[in-house]
């Protein structure tokens, strides 16, 4: 094979194992028993974070490099291609990580800037620089937004969870009596879980108090 089908060869074999992500569910949606047609996938996530991420970015000003952000969050749940969508509930941080990284060197192991790209990675994982905790303060309040919009559609039923585990933990639990919706949960789990700084906090708050799906229906003139 000669080096020009080679490195298309790469790209087309990235590009098609990345696109696995369409088909995997996400896994809260599916432990949380949400009844809808179709569920949001890995890859609608990633979409949606990097579009939420814009919108931070553009509205507060934040002094972040917003490209380098937008790459870590394109890359660093490549990895569920090959661990699937492990959550807290599911595995340990420091083991999520670690399996994470051994996947990603797999999937990366055949492009020439693979080194550059999991850099990118492991500083998300990181959470250090000003890009890694704004990058994951985007993942974590746009799962946040997307429970508001399952809510207010109905598709949750608290009263349908025999076989959901998270209806066990004790502060889940407090949060439910306390917020008394299920969106209500999930937006106030990350405030509090989260160390969000008041932008993110005000978007959060703003998310729980409105209803946000009546911008679904609004047709652009």
């Amino acid at each position: 094979m000669n080096q020009a089908t080679q490195a298309a060869k790469t790209v087309v074999d990235f590009y098609v194992l990345c696109a696995g992500l369409k088909d995997i569910i996400r896994t809260g949606w599916k432990v949380w028993n949400v009844k809808r047609e179709r569920l949001e996938s890995v890859a609608e996530h990633i979409f949606g974070v990097q579009q939420l991420a814009i919108a931070m970015w553009s509205q507060y000003n934040y002094a972040i490099d917003i490209y380098k952000v937008i790459m870590m969050l394109a890359l660093h749940e490549m990895e569920e291609i090959v661990i699937g969508d492990l959550t807290q509930w599911d595995i340990s941080r420091q083991d999520k990580i670690a399996r994470g990284h051994d996947a990603i060197q797999y999937i990366l192991k055949d492009l020439i800037k693979r080194d550059e790209i999991e850099k990118l990675i492991l500083e998300f994982d990181a959470r250090q620089t000003p890009e890694a905790k704004f990058a994951y303060n985007c993942d974590k309040l746009e799962c946040d937004i997307q429970s508001k919009l399952y809510d207010e559609s109905g598709s949750v039923d608290l009263t349908k969870q025999d076989q959901n585990p998270i209806m066990h933990d004790a502060y889940v639990q407090e949060l439910l009596k306390k917020k008394k919706s299920w969106s209500g949960m999930w937006l106030e789990y990350g405030r509090t879980k989260n160390n969000y700084d008041p932008n993110f906090t005000d978007v959060s708050n703003y998310v729980e108090q409105n209803k946000i799906s009546l911008l679904i229906s609004k047709k652009t003139k």
